[in-house]
């Protein structure tokens, strides 16, 4: 595999462990993704796998195979299975010669296979750190994997757009200078790198 799949195939390791500890008592806790609570975010990773799977199969999938994926009483289970069909989908042989139509990106565009799993890359870190942190606990992922998100990070576009409702990421954050990779890459997408949910 190139970098960026052996990047992404263990980014995905790292939050399919975070996903792990996730039982359904649990899918009512608050997130750093905007309103969503565990359960919705944890549907919405679901779904986004198995879209990008279709993707990297050159099946042109509309936004039906997108949608979030409701994880029922066995989210470790249905988020694990997506994982593994994408983790598969992008190790095929030829992939990144490929094209990948991601119907929710930019109205829908096809992007080139490498650039489409950078996407990839950059959501289930970021996204393995929104379930670290409504869980209550540190999201641990290698500083070569950081490295690689933070450009990705910083090319998402900006402006009026990420103001609106529903908005995949909110507006940048300023920060302190010198900041470590994480949380500068949290707060070019506009999540607080202090967040802290209410426990109940």
């Amino acid at each position: 595999m190139t970098d960026i799949q052996e990047l992404d195939a263990r980014a995905l390791k790292t939050t399919k462990s975070l996903v792990d500890l996730v039982d359904p008592s649990m899918l009512g806790l608050p997130t750093p993704c905007g309103s969503w609570t565990l359960g919705q975010l944890l549907a919405h990773m679901t779904g986004q796998n198995h879209g990008f799977a279709a993707a990297a199969r050159e099946e042109a999938p509309g936004l039906e195979v997108w949608a979030d994926r409701p994880v029922g009483d066995d989210p470790a289970g249905a988020f694990a299975e997506s994982a593994a069909e994408v983790t598969a989908a992008f190790a095929e042989e030829g992939v990144l010669e490929r094209s990948f139509w991601l119907a929710e990106v930019r109205g829908g565009q096809f992007f080139p296979a490498p650039t489409a799993i950078g996407f990839h890359l950059l959501d289930y870190v970021v996204h393995g750190w929104d379930v670290a942190v409504s869980l209550g606990r540190p999201a641990e992922f290698d500083t070569d994997l950081l490295e690689a998100v933070l450009p990705i990070a910083g090319h998402v576009p900006t402006g009026p757009a990420r103001e609106r409702p529903g908005a995949a990421f909110a507006p940048v954050l300023d920060g302190p200078a010198g900041a470590g990779l994480f949380p500068r890459i949290l707060r070019l997408l506009g999540r607080d790198p202090d967040w802290s949910g209410p426990r109940g």
